[in-house]
């Protein structure tokens, strides 16, 4: 006999998959549901996960700092009712406050890599790894630095993979390493393009991106000195029908920006045995690129030229969409972090509530991009805070 599912089309299969998946929001209580309550759970009248989908909620509805959460979800608990009991009301914003710091940070954060995973499967071809600064998360009295978090951007989707905070008193060497292992699991990195900045161009990290069955393109500045000149002379010096060059024009905001790709793809003598001592050399770096810009501003012209390495064999029409893309993380992630969460303006600094906050802000930043079409994000948190009805369509069934 025939399983009746084999007499199904397979477009039908989609659709059906697609009305049977579960809804965003039960996915993002199942994983807010796994993050350990630090609480005696004999004093407990606000559980856990009642906690979170508020703060998260929250901040979808424009709501940026704990006492504005706490009265917006005093103003619709009916639309929080919807998902979770609440039968003691919600917490006033001073407990909200000291809850979040108490929270642990890295179960959290992991909670939302978990969830992103689930709620909006697929791969990501470009993944742009970065670093922000928490501007005034900063606490002088005790000594506390600001927060800087190191985020991984899919690029192509404006989505947010996952977070790691850089430990007090070190630089950003020493949280990518780990958030790349986090992502990598279940290989969820297996056939992306990872691009990080120069502060990444080592073989240590090169090796961990490529063990994570991904490929690499870092950025080559004037803190690999050595090898940076002699990628320099190379373009200076090889013919022209082994390379290949692509051009493009961008015009908008008042500038004129004219780039000049060129990219090789012989690489051999990457790969020799002379070493200077300190010498930075990428392991199976199949592609270099030179990428030249002039800018045409309205009083002057700007000139720029930038160097980088890949591992993968790249045209130079593919290397200039790959290094465009990975200005997305400044450009979208962080510019609307700080303009329109206020990100820069927050001064959660005791505890862990600068982390946790960010992890809140990165599901919020997630949950609206992908369901909020062309509007833009400002407007909708506006209405989402105006209309319950608008949160509940950013919450909708996933896509699968």
């Amino acid at each position: 006999m025939i399983p009746l599912v084999f007499l199904i089309r397979g477009d039908l299969m989609d659709d059906l998959e697609a009305v049977f998946a579960p809804s965003r929001t039960a996915v993002l209580l199942k994983h807010l549901s796994e993050v350990p309550d630090p609480r005696d759970p004999r004093r407990v009248a606000h559980p856990l996960p009642e906690v979170l989908l508020l703060v998260v909620c929250g901040t979808i509805c424009d709501c940026d700092d704990y006492d504005a959460i706490a009265e917006w979800g005093e103003a619709h608990l009916p639309t929080l009712r919807r998902f979770l009991p609440y039968h003691f009301g919600v917490p006033c914003g001073r407990w909200l406050t000291i809850l979040m710091n108490r929270l642990p940070p890295a179960l959290f954060a992991q909670a939302f890599t978990d969830f992103v995973r689930e709620a909006f499967p697929g791969s990501a071809e470009h993944i742009a790894i970065d670093g922000k600064t928490s501007r005034r998360s900063h606490d002088r009295a005790t000594g506390q630095s600001a927060l800087h978090l190191v985020s991984a951007f899919a690029t192509a989707r404006r989505l947010v993979l996952g977070q790691e905070a850089v430990p007090a008193k070190a630089n950003e060497l020493a949280a990518i390493p780990t958030l790349i292992e986090k992502l990598a699991a279940n290989a969820g990195l297996k056939g992306a393009m990872i691009s990080i900045d120069a502060i990444a161009t080592n073989a240590d990290i090169a090796q961990t991106i490529l063990d994570a069955g991904a490929d690499y393109l870092l950025a080559v500045k004037a803190n690999q000195s050595t090898i940076r000149a002699e990628i320099e002379r190379y373009f200076d010096d090889a013919p022209a029908k082994s390379l290949d060059r692509h051009d493009d024009v961008d015009k908008g905001h008042g500038r004129i920006e004219e780039r000049f790709v060129t990219v090789s793809v012989e690489t051999d003598w990457l790969d020799a045995n002379r070493r200077f001592p300190g010498e930075t050399r990428l392991p199976k770096a199949r592609s270099i690129i030179r990428v030249v810009s002039r800018t045409q501003l309205a009083d002057r012209s700007r000139f720029e030229t930038r160097f980088f390495i890949a591992s993968r064999p790249l045209s130079a029409r593919d290397a200039a969409t790959a290094v465009r893309a990975h200005w997305a993380i400044e450009n979208t992630l962080h510019w609307t972090l700080d303009v329109v969460f206020h990100d820069d303006m927050s001064r959660l600094r005791k505890g862990h509530g600068a982390a946790n906050m960010a992890v809140v802000r990165h599901f919020a930043f997630n949950l609206l991009r992908q369901g909020m079409g062309k509007i833009p994000l400002k407007r909708m948190r506006k209405r989402a805070s105006w209309n319950p009805q608008t949160l509940l369509d950013i919450l909708k069934p996933s896509r699968r």
